[in-house]
């Protein structure tokens, strides 16, 4: 296979490598939305192997951590390397409202799917409003349904 030399693109990952001051893991690029009673975050790892994959929840702090390794043997003369290898890193704060007990992880075609559902308390709920012709008190029906 025959590339071209463009000094220009040698140029930029030559200062790239010297002047690259990233220490540590990459990280991820992902698209968080919510979909119903739940949230889904995809994160880009193409290449990743799903068993480096590690996701952690410590209280309301989601972390995903994976490695990519880049196999090479001996010998080998790289005519080009662009893809990054390494650890790569995400920190997300659920906040509150979320079921941590029962988020759960999906990898497809190089994207990690992480599902993050809604606890029961933070859904939407309907609150009946009762009045004084039905015979109880508004007031209190609605500080009790306030105080949930």
């Amino acid at each position: 296979m025959a590339m071209n030399f463009d000094p220009f693109r040698e140029l930029d990952r030559v200062a790239g490598a010297f002047l690259d001051t990233r220490r540590g893991p990459r990280l991820m690029p992902m698209d968080l939305y919510r979909d119903g009673d739940h949230y889904v975050l995809a994160a880009d790892l193409p290449g990743i192997d799903p068993g480096s994959v590690d996701i952690d929840v410590d209280g309301q702090l989601l972390t995903i951590r994976a490695e990519r390794t880049l196999t090479t043997g001996e010998g080998v003369s790289w005519l080009a390397k662009e893809r990054e290898s390494g650890s790569f890193l995400r920190q997300l704060n659920l906040g509150q409202g979320i079921d941590t007990e029962n988020i759960t992880a999906h990898y497809d075609n190089g994207v990690l799917s992480v599902t993050i559902p809604v606890s029961e308390k933070a859904k939407p709920r309907k609150i009946a409003v009762a009045s004084a012709s039905d015979g109880h008190d508004a007031a209190s029906t609605l500080r009790v349904n306030e105080a949930s």
